[in-house]
């Protein structure tokens, strides 16, 4: 599996494919990434690539974000630079605002480095991982789809309640995963296997069709799908 590149949702919209139907696609921002760092197993003990998206301000960036992109001069460097330790190669772009890795062989690829859209080329779909929208602390209808109590026979007041939540006197306690009220949203989610539509390498975008998590602004991460195609009938 290639290495994938992380974006920003823009919004969805309406295209027409080769056979003139209309399909709903969503529209990422994809790239341009930096090479922050390149992991393997003699450094970090593991293989990774670390990408960066969207030039932060460096007035905004902490100490450890410019440092991160850039050597700084410090009582620690200069001690390592004496003690001949080899300096560790930076990107020597801007701070980023939006870093991931990617757990995969680093052969190849180098610090400062820049992936485009243009890698996702020949890639047949993509798996699309962004944060939810956050829709705060919901009841079991709306979080969990339930059906709510009857609006007749001694219900009062409490229509749209869960019901009942106690055990018997065995167990004596409520089963970890029970369906409540709680946050709703907010959290972590994947989309998989969406097919992708069409690359604009000249812009920066990628169409892949359907929803994918998030607001629209929402920082996403794409990579190649390792869902295997289906079995395919004999004609």
């Amino acid at each position: 599996m290639g290495i994938g590149i992380l974006g920003q949702k823009v919004g969805m919209t309406q295209v027409y494919d080769p056979a003139g139907n209309v399909i709903s696609v969503t529209v990422i921002q994809a790239g341009p990434c930096h090479v922050l760092q390149v992991k393997t197993d003699e450094t970090d003990g593991y293989q990774a690539v670390q990408l960066g998206y969207l030039d932060k301000p460096r007035r905004l960036a902490r100490r450890s974000e410019r440092g991160q992109v850039a050597k700084l001069d410090s009582k620690r460097q200069r001690a390592r630079v004496a003690a001949g330790i080899a300096a560790v190669s930076k990107a020597g772009c801007e701070p980023k605002r939006f870093v991931r890795e990617f757990r995969l062989s680093p052969d190849g690829f180098q610090v400062g480095q820049e992936i485009k859209v243009d890698v996702l080329a020949d890639v047949a779909s993509v798996d699309v991982t962004g944060t939810s929208k956050g829709r705060g602390y919901s009841g079991v209808i709306k979080r969990h789809n339930f059906a709510g109590q009857r609006a007749t026979h001694g219900v009062k007041k409490c229509h749209r309640h869960l019901g009942g939540t106690g055990c018997s006197a065995y167990p004596s306690r409520m089963f970890k995963g029970k369906r409540m009220a709680g946050q709703y949203g907010n959290a972590r989610c994947t989309v998989r296997n969406l097919r992708v539509v069409q690359v604009d390498a000249e812009n920066n975008l990628l169409l892949v069709y359907g929803a994918i998590p998030g607001p629209n602004g929402g920082f996403v991460t794409i990579r190649p799908t390792n869902i295997l195609p289906g079995p395919t009938a004999d004609k």
